[in-house]
């Protein structure tokens, strides 16, 4: 299963990592350099999580935690308790 997003479509975006050394101008040194230069990943915050569909099926899917917080998605109600297991008192 790939890292994206299954309502907004969000999956990893690539970008550097800049390795520097050196102090700044402005505290007395002759300035910053890039040492380094190395490839990074920025992976998207994917959760596994149950969700009611429009026509009331509960599937699981991944779905980033910004689509989870903004209530792109519904959670299915959550089942009671039978009334004899509450009776028991397990």
């Amino acid at each position: 299963m790939p890292r994206v997003c299954a309502i907004c479509g969000k999956k990893t975006a690539f970008g550097r990592s800049l390795a520097r050394r050196g102090r700044a101008k402005h505290l007395g040194g002759v300035g910053i350099k890039t040492t380094g230069v190395t490839r990074r990943k920025f992976k998207a915050n994917l959760q596994k999580v149950r969700v009611q569909t429009a026509d009331g099926t509960v599937k699981r899917l991944q779905v980033c935690t910004q689509c989870i917080r903004s209530g792109k998605i519904t959670k299915p109600r959550r089942r009671e308790k039978p009334a004899a297991a509450a009776a028991s008192g397990a």
